[in-house]
């Protein structure tokens, strides 16, 4: 190994790097393998310069072809394919493409939306294998994942907290499952007051256990950390399948020449009878009894669909396009009236 070079480069000889970013000049600058986006990163990008011809294209299409009542769902389904779009000129790898956080809980939704998102990709002369669909680790997004997978549309699986998420992804097929390895610190520092090395950080760790489990079975299905505090947990997850960075700690990297030493290699033994299937209800009762894991599932919900309604507003206030209010009940509140009026 050459001593001049940097921790990018050798960490991309143990992990493909994928960019968790949607901002365009920032995957130009670092040249990974992969892209994500979420509308976090595109609310954030929405402002700039560069995203001004996507977003009029997007406003463009919804406005010609958008049923009654639909046109800001087709224009955000088409802003998010047309910003993967322009990332993957970029890149040689894929890119994942976001579903709305607001059918988190809802499996036909999913699909529907997985499938606008795919026929518009295709539309611009890109292949579904070049694209992840993400989706929300509820069970319905799982069951969703694997249906979805049947048809050869391959999903990511974010927002992955505990082994029963993991466990679910396996057996359901999904390609990839992206757990939140900061979120998951976040939650644990805030509950015990403890600060963590890298090596006992509790996301660093609940990766590691995903990675050997997985190994250990013969999974296909891919673990990409992701959602890092410090580049000491990506240091230490050095040889995880995949590892989707932010521009921040892309640069650290870049700038280091410290060594770097792999700390994940799968197990020589791979024992495919060891995987483990869940039902619904097991599902559910592991979830409910990993606390960190429910309330960090819970608040990311919640953290992705405020910002895609954030962009919403933004879209409708700056670029004219029409916003019929969801009418599914979004609060307690609104069931209760929903039921008085009825």
């Amino acid at each position: 190994m050459s001593a001049k070079e940097d921790q990018f480069t050798q960490l991309a000889r143990y992990s493909v790097i994928v960019a968790d970013t949607g901002d365009i000049d920032a995957i130009k600058k670092y040249h990974p393998t992969d892209a994500t986006t979420n509308p976090s990163l595109l609310l954030d990008a929405a402002t700039k310069p560069t995203y001004r011809h996507l977003i009029d294209d997007a406003v463009a299409y919804g406005k010609k072809h958008a049923k009654e009542g639909d046109e800001m769902r087709v224009v955000m389904d088409k802003l998010f394919v047309n910003a993967g779009t322009e990332i993957l000129k970029h890149i040689p790898g894929l890119i994942s493409t976001e579903t709305d956080a607001r059918i988190s809980f809802d499996v036909d939704a999913l699909i529907d939306q997985a499938h606008r998102i795919i026929q518009f990709y295709k539309e611009n002369g890109i292949d579904k294998d070049r694209v992840l669909i993400k989706l929300a680790s509820t069970w319905e997004g799982i069951v969703a994942a694997g249906k979805l997978e049947s048809e050869g549309i391959h999903c990511n699986m974010t927002l992955i907290f505990g082994m029963s998420q993991a466990i679910a992804c396996d057996q359901h097929n999904a390609t990839l499952i992206s757990p939140f390895v900061g979120r998951i610190l976040d939650w644990y520092k805030q509950n015990t007051g403890k600060d963590y090395a890298p090596h006992e950080d509790p996301g660093v760790v609940s990766v590691k256990n995903i990675y050997n489990y997985y190994k250990s079975i013969g999974s296909h299905t891919v673990v990409m950390g992701a959602s890092f505090r410090n580049k000491g947990e990506i240091l230490e997850l050095a040889g995880c399948d995949k590892l989707t960075i932010g521009p921040k700690f892309l640069e650290e990297l870049k700038s280091s020449y410290e060594p770097v030493e792999r700390k994940l290699v799968p197990p020589s033994n791979v024992d495919p009878s060891k995987r483990i299937r869940l039902t619904e209800a097991q599902f559910r009762w592991l979830l409910n009894e990993d606390q960190m894991a429910t309330e960090k599932l819970s608040d990311g919900i919640r953290k992705f669909a405020a910002d895609a309604i954030k962009l919403e507003s933004v879209l409708e206030k700056d670029f004219g396009v029409r916003n019929v209010k969801r009418t599914d009940p979004q609060k307690l509140g609104d069931v209760v009236e929903q039921k008085r009026a009825s």
